[in-house]
Parts: C-alpha cells; sequence; structure tokens
C-alpha cells in the first residue's frame, strides 16, 4: 500500500474521512477552508451520532467529484488522547474504506505532533490487514475495490513521513510478518521453511546460524530433540543476530520464542476439538522473529540476539512417552509424565544454550504455553514472570502504549516443589493447579542468575479479541511490545 503524506487538501479523490472531536466539535481548519465542516456536523446532528471512540458515519458529500463518500470518525477527547487512539483510527479508516475505495485522503489536521500523524498511518497498514492468499479469487471477490493508497493531510506531513519511514512502518512490517507466519497452514510453515524464513532476513542485514538435528544432538540440546523426534519434520534452532552498535561493549539483548509449528499432543494426545488452530504454537517465534526483522528495517542501533526453537510434536512409534526421563542442555534431568507440555522442554535447551554461548543482558522469552493462561487472564491480557523489577516495569509501561498489555504473575519457592520428581530432577508439569506459574517455575531454572522474564501469550497471540487495529486470527502479539521495550529503554 501507498501512504503519502501533504500538508494541503489536493487531491480529487472520491474519499474523505474526517475526525468529528467530541470536546471541540470541529473537524479541522482544512476541512473549514474546503467547506466540509458545515456538510458533516449538520448530518452527525440529523442522525443524532454520538462522539465516541470507533464510532463512525458516512454521508454523500459533493467534492471535486459528484457523489464522493465523507466518513466521519468520532473521538472523544475529554482526556488526552493517546499515540495508540491515533492508531486506532487509522485501522478505523481501513476498515471504512475496505470493498468501497481504493484511495482514501484522511484529514489529520487534529493532531498536535508529528508522530500522531505517522501513528494514523501506521494504523492504517495494521488495521488493513487480511490473511487470504489460500482463498480462490470469486467473481464477488474480484468486483471488491482493494485499497492501495492513502493521504494524510497535516500540516506535519514532512516530519510524519520521516517517522513512518524510519520507525512505523518497519514496525508495521514486522508485526505482519509475525501475523502471516502464525496464520500460515502447518503443511506450508514446518520447522525447515520457518528456518529458511529466519535465514531470508539475511538479506536485511541479519546473521542467522541455523542448527539441525545433528547439531542439536551434537551440542546437548537433548530436550528440544526429544520433543520432535516423532515428527518426520526435523528441528531446528535458528539464532538471528542484529548488531546495530558495533561499537558497543554491552552484551546483547537476548529474545527467545516457542516454535512448535504443529502441537498434537504428542502421545498424550489433544482431543480433536483442542487441536484446532495448534498451527499458532510458534506464536512465540514468530514474534521474535517479526522484532528480528523490525529492527534490522528500521536499522535500531541495538545488538540484538533472537533464538527460536522450532520443532512439531507429533506422535509414532518414535515419539516420546510418558515415563522418559530426558536430559536438557544444561545437564538437569526431566521426568515427562504429559508429552502435550513439550514448549517447556524446547524452551528450556534454547534459554540455557543462548545464555551460555551469547551471555546476554538478558532475556525475554515467548510462548503460547499454557491454556491455564486463558483461565487466569482471559484474552485481553498476556501473563508475565520475572526476576528483575526494572524489566518487569519497563515491559508493563511499553505495553501500555502499544495495546500489548501484560500483567505480572508470581514465582515462589512454594510453587517451584511443585514441579520437582521422585526420580529425576524435575518433572515436566505440576498437577492440576497454577499450571502457567508452574510452567513458569520450569523455565525458572534455566536461566542461572540472568535477568529473566516469560511471557505466556497463548489468550492473546492467536484467536484474540478483534480490533480497529486487528482483525485477523492471529495478532502478531509481542512485536510491538518488544519494540516498544527496546525504543524506550535501549536504544543508544
Amino acid at each position: 500500500m501507498q501512504i503519502n503524506f501533504l500538508d494541503k487538501l489536493s487531491d480529487n479523490t472520491d474519499h474523505h474521512i474526517f475526525v468529528l472531536k467530541a470536546k471541540r466539535g470541529n473537524i479541522g481548519d482544512i476541512a473549514k477552508e474546503y467547506t466540509f465542516e458545515k456538510i458533516v456536523n449538520q448530518a452527525a446532528e440529523q442522525i443524532g451520532f454520538q462522539v465516541k471512540n470507533e464510532a463512525h458515519f458516512d454521508i454523500l458529500g459533493s467534492t471535486q467529484r459528484q457523489n464522493s463518500i465523507i466518513s466521519v470518525i468520532g473521538i472523544d477527547d475529554k482526556n488526552e488522547i493517546d499515540t495508540l487512539e491515533f492508531e486506532k483510527i487509522g485501522g478505523i479508516a481501513a476498515k471504512i474504506a475496505n470493498n468501497k475505495s481504493s484511495h482514501i485522503v484522511i484529514l489529520a489536521d487534529f493532531c498536535q505532533t508529528a508522530y500522531d500523524v505517522a501513528c494514523i498511518a501506521s494504523g492504517v497498514i495494521l488495521g488493513h490487514y487480511r490473511f487470504d492468499q489460500f482463498k480462490s479469487q470469486t467473481n464477488s471477490q474480484q468486483e471488491k475495490r482493494e485499497l492501495t493508497s492513502v493521504t494524510l493531510i497535516s500540516p506535519f506531513a514532512t516530519q510524519a513521513e520521516e517517522i513512518f519511514n524510519t520507525v512505523l512502518n518497519p514496525l508495521a512490517s514486522g508485526t505482519l510478518l509475525a501475523r502471516d507466519l502464525v496464520n500460515l497452514p502447518p503443511n506450508v510453515l514446518d520447522p525447515k521453511s520457518f528456518a529458511n524464513k529466519a535465514k531470508d532476513l539475511e538479506k536485511l542485514g541479519l546473521k542467522v546460524e541455523i542448527l539441525g538435528e545433528k547439531e542439536l544432538l551434537k551440542k546437548g540440546l537433548s530436550c528440544m530433540y526429544a520433543v520432535g523426534q516423532g515428527s518426520e519434520k526435523e528441528s531446528f534452532l535458528a539464532i538471528m543476530h542484529w548488531q546495530g552498535a558495533p561499537e558497543s561493549q554491552e552484551n546483547p539483548l537476548g529474545f527467545v520464542g516457542k516454535g512448535i509449528t504443529f502441537d498434537t499432543g504428542g502421545i498424550s494426545l489433544k482431543p480433536a476439538a483442542a487441536m484446532d488452530g495448534m498451527k499458532g504454537d510458534m506464536a512465540g517465534a514468530a514474534a521474535v522473529t517479526g522484532l528480528m526483522q523490525t529492527l534490522a528495517l528500521r536499522k535500531a542501533k541495538v545488538n540484538a540476539i533472537g533464538v527460536i526453537a522450532l520443532a512439531e510434536n507429533m506422535p509414532s512409534g518414535k515419539a516420546q512417552r510418558p515415563d522418559d526421563i530426558v536430559k536438557t542442555y544444561a545437564g538437569k534431568t526431566v521426568e515427562i509424565l504429559n508429552t502435550d507440555a513439550e514448549g517447556r522442554l524446547v524452551l528450556a535447551d534454547a534459554i540455557a544454550y543462548t545464555i551460555d554461548c551469547y551471555k546476554p543482558q538478558f532475556i525475554i522469552e515467548l510462548s503460547t504455553l499454557t491454556g491455564a493462561m486463558l483461565v487466569a487472564l482471559g484474552q485481553e491480557y498476556a501473563g508475565f514472570f520475572s526476576n528483575n523489577d526494572s524489566l518487569a516495569s519497563q515491559l508493563e509501561i511499553a505495553g501500555r502504549k502499544v495495546g500489548d498489555k501484560v500483567w505480572r504473575l508470581p514465582i515462589d519457592k512454594a510453587y517451584d516443589k511443585l514441579i520437582d520428581s521422585k526420580i529425576a530432577d524435575m518433572k515436566n508439569i505440576g498437577g492440576r493447579f497454577a499450571g502457567s506459574i508452574t510452567a513458569a517455575q520450569f523455565l525458572f531454572r534455566f536461566v542461572k542468575e540472568t535477568s529473566f522474564v516469560h511471557i505466556d501469550i497463548a489468550g492473546t497471540a492467536i484467536d484474540s479479541p478483534k480490533n480497529p487495529l486487528n482483525s485477523s486470527w492471529s495478532s502478531g502479539f509481542g512485536v510491538r511490545l518488544l519494540d516498544q521495550f527496546i525504543r524506550d529503554n535501549y536504544e543508544q
């Protein structure tokens, strides 16, 4: 999609989008000059339009073309409008234009800063996303008008274009990559093809290492190997390096993602109803991959490493069994009581390997780890656990800014004892209660003294609630959270 920024309304498009603010009751100075204000206000009064966030209506106007469309979006500006609300305006605009217009003009002269204008443009990109590459073209689909270009009108046009091109468009691109990866079916995206997509990022300046099963066994990542041994698909560990601050003497920032490209549960087979959607069990790896692409595209002045553990959990004569005992990269042994608790196994090896080989300042790990997280927090917040209060606070602040909201949950020795095993160092499940916490306690056994955050995105990354910035089954949760976290705290 083409995004244009202009400081004057000179376009003759047949679809204009305005924002009606509750407090001011107008649609901006440029709109007054273009004689739209009277039309819009009269229409709003006649239909009894209530100005509030995400509400909108359409009217026929008379601009430079007959029968043009004027769409009006209402925002409640009783309180200060934050950047997320500006993005939502863009998302609403994209949805309004869907199947109606190929080119829209958004009057953004009500924005107070260039960043606000750029956020509207970013919201258009995010809100316009659709995953339809596997749909055949029917006659009705061919008749639909695809939105191909958007023009934003603002006195801050030049500055907004710079912000959009250098920061927000790369971020939107990384978010859409994560959505695409999660939406892809498992017969298209298996561990090898996922690893290849990570390798493709070398075109952007990343350095990418790929470890196959022979390397995993040679290096001692036996626990990760065990998860994928029942599948015909080979398992891989992909390590993506971004060196945006080559002169820095600080250790890199570390990010790890769970990448189970399909999770049947293994020998502990899931019921059919619970297996639908398990192509999304790699959403953590998708978020890390989307983040690494974002850092490269916007040439972030930071050094970071993204590690994704890629495997397929299948039942077969070669699959691991309940009662097996496996050895981890860290040398600790795990009694397998349920092969459907496989995510923590691949992550244990990936986390320990990352710490041992790359000595990151911290590790932030993302995974669709437990259904218990859905029970605890539903789909509005991702639950997270940390041994570092500063990191926890930074993530919470970043999450509120971009709408990837996170809520901290406890870790405690009282929970840790629930995963003690009588015949191994630990077992891979902790019983009926506190399932998300015992899963986190399992991971914390492998972080040594490293500052660590585990984010369980089971409720927010897949089949998440629809909003103006996303109507897809996959949300791309985590990319925007981590990029904002880095921009706020670690850019040089």
